[in-house]
């Protein structure tokens, strides 16, 4: 990559750019549903991107309360950018954003489960969630 990637906090890109995002980094969301991606980014209050001129490498989208914890709903990396350390980067990012005193939190894909601990992450068994209804 002939120029570095820019991270910046608390800008939601345009809606299409990170519908191509995730199917590209294939993260399972309701990409069919513009609506619904759209409030998914406006109420989080903690969103961290990677770009690589005007192209969206990645995303990091959290709520946090910047006092205890930040949950980590998603994190996409486009594939071409994948390998590069664009990931652990937006992680670094979101957790330096919210605060060295919150516990940073996530759920991982299963094709993510390996991911995780090499960037740092441990595993935790006492998880617990209700589907989603839709």
């Amino acid at each position: 990559m002939t120029t570095e990637i820019i991270y910046q906090a608390d800008i939601i890109p345009d809606i299409e750019l990170i519908i191509s995002l995730y199917e590209d980094a294939g993260l399972k969301r309701p990409i069919n549903d513009k609506d619904r991606i759209r409030r998914m980014f406006s109420n989080s209050n903690l969103v961290v991107t990677a770009w690589h001129n005007d192209v969206l490498a990645g995303v990091s989208r959290a709520m946090a309360d910047y006092g205890y914890w930040c949950y980590l709903a998603d994190l996409a990396v486009r594939t071409a950018y994948q390998g590069k350390g664009v990931g652990r980067r937006l992680i670094d990012e979101t957790r330096r954003r919210a605060g060295e005193d919150c516990m940073l939190v996530l759920l991982s894909a299963p094709s993510a489960l390996t991911y995780y601990p090499g960037v740092g992450l441990r595993n935790l068994n006492n998880a617990f969630a209700l589907d989603r209804q839709a």
